[in-house]
């Protein structure tokens, strides 16, 4: 039997009563709690998509929340830097921050994420030499041939790309938050850390526990192994103090046991994978919470 899992809403609780309020980039003030505990999921306890709001609404014109994150961090492994891309992966959600104004600031198209973006680290990170180096692509191939290294690690940040300051000149028009990845073999199972620097924990992490399970799972099966434990580390943990209201409801909710997620394909090839090789079961949540605020 699953068993329900609290640690979400823990992290959520510690920074309420302990964070400090901090201003921040976006103009909207945050309580911020640095490193709370790392969350840890077992993936034979479920799929860890929180249950104490839903992540599974009915959109109708867009994929709902769970199936948007799985195409962003699908695109984003494939190489997507563009509205355009990741649309064509499932996700519809940065339209907002790839606006005309916003691309032009940092002199790109509209609609690019830029240079410094996650699609660019994780496939297309640039070397010396001038060519892309696939990041992905070389640890899957470094985990099979030599399972027992300490160093399958992935990075999504380009440093000059996402500098800013005097006579510096910014090429993304948001530094990645996410994505910095260890990957660990352990008695026949594959084990991903994923350290993040930056959290929005009402809105952005529960999308990011969605992807990262999901990667897990995906190079568990092209590497040969069993998926076994998630970790997610968060270094700026915070809430916008605008999402409060919202928040005070979700930490009242008793967590309930997570679904099941099931890969529906054989699938050995890490970029070929799709939205539509999840299968979500069991899936029992609270109702939604419309209108959470998110900063932009």
């Amino acid at each position: 039997m699953k068993k329900p899992d609290f640690q979400y809403q823990d992290t959520l609780k510690l920074i309420l009563e302990q964070g400090t309020r901090v201003k921040s980039q976006t103009g909207t003030d945050t309580i911020t709690y640095i490193a709370p505990p790392p969350m840890r999921f077992d993936l034979e306890n479920g799929f860890p998509m929180i249950t104490e709001r839903n992540m599974a609404p009915d959109f109708k014109k867009v994929p709902t929340v769970w199936k948007q994150a799985l195409g962003e961090i699908i695109g984003f492994i494939n190489g997507a830097r563009t509205q355009e891309e990741l649309q064509s992966y499932g996700c519809h959600w940065w339209r907002t921050w790839v606006t005309e104004k916003k691309c032009a600031k940092r002199g790109l198209e509209a609609g690019d994420l830029g240079s410094g973006s996650y699609g660019a680290a994780f496939h297309d990170f640039p070397t010396l030499e001038g060519s892309n180096y696939n990041q992905v692509q070389n640890i899957v191939e470094q985990i099979i041939e030599l399972p027992h290294l300490k160093t399958h690690f992935i990075s999504p940040w380009i440093p000059q790309y996402t500098i800013r300051g005097k006579g510096k000149k910014q090429n993304v028009v948001v530094c990645p938050c996410h994505g910095w990845m260890h990957i660990l073999i352990q008695n026949d199972k594959l084990n991903l850390h994923m350290f993040q620097r930056s959290g929005d924990v009402p809105i952005g992490v529960p999308s990011n526990m969605v992807q990262y399970a999901a990667l897990t799972m995906m190079l568990a099966q092209v590497t040969g192994y069993k998926p076994g434990t998630f970790i997610h580390t968060i270094s700026d943990a915070h809430i916008y103090v605008d999402q409060i209201p919202a928040v005070k409801k979700i930490v009242k909710r008793e967590p309930r046991p997570f679904p099941t997620m099931t890969l529906k394909t054989n699938n050995k090839d890490i970029f070929k994978f799709r939205v539509d090789d999840f299968q979500l079961s069991d899936y029992y949540p609270h109702p939604g919470i419309k209108n959470i605020p998110v900063a932009i």
